[in-house]
């Protein structure tokens, strides 16, 4: 079986490269910005982590994330940014492989902006990198996500691109 990363900095295009790579190829991919919000509420490893991390209040009463609190502690420091990257990324990567072991098809993708920060970049057999003028991209994200273009960029700051 042969897996690509499907990459890119915020609002490049991975989606839409992913997408069409599912609907005109048939090649399943993983959306691992998807499973990393599933996996940070389903996986007890994660759980854990954050809560020895953050608090106990980094979930509700009905166990879900309180994605503003991680987002208050994940922002406030580069230590904090590595600390959490630790201990989300291996447990999505494993996720990847195990959900790459079901597949019938000769070849899966893993749509994902955090390629060489995750580890991914060394279990794929071919990268796949989707760019897009900045100005593009930050209007992109910023009707995508609802957000002042401020936010974007502090977002874009914190994600190193795959050369």
């Amino acid at each position: 079986m042969i897996k690509l990363a499907i990459t890119g900095g915020i609002g490049s295009g991975k989606s839409h490269v992913a997408r069409q790579m599912t609907e005109l190829l048939g090649i399943p991919v993983y959306d691992s910005d998807s499973n990393a919000k599933r996996l940070n509420e389903e996986s007890p490893e994660i759980r854990r982590g954050l809560i020895e991390m953050v608090g106990a209040d980094v979930y509700d009463v009905q166990g879900r994330l309180n994605r503003q609190k991680l987002a208050s502690f994940l922002f406030a420091s580069e230590e904090n940014v590595r600390r959490i990257n630790a201990l989300i990324h291996p447990v999505v990567k494993e996720d990847f492989l195990r959900w790459a072991a079901g597949q019938t098809a000769p070849v899966v993708a893993i749509e994902t902006a955090l390629l060489a920060e995750s580890g991914i970049d060394k279990i794929v057999d071919k990268i796949i990198r989707v760019d897009a003028p900045l100005e593009t991209r930050i209007s992109r994200a910023m009707q995508r996500d609802s957000v002042a273009r401020e936010k974007v960029l502090e977002r874009m700051a914190h994600q190193q691109e795959y050369p």
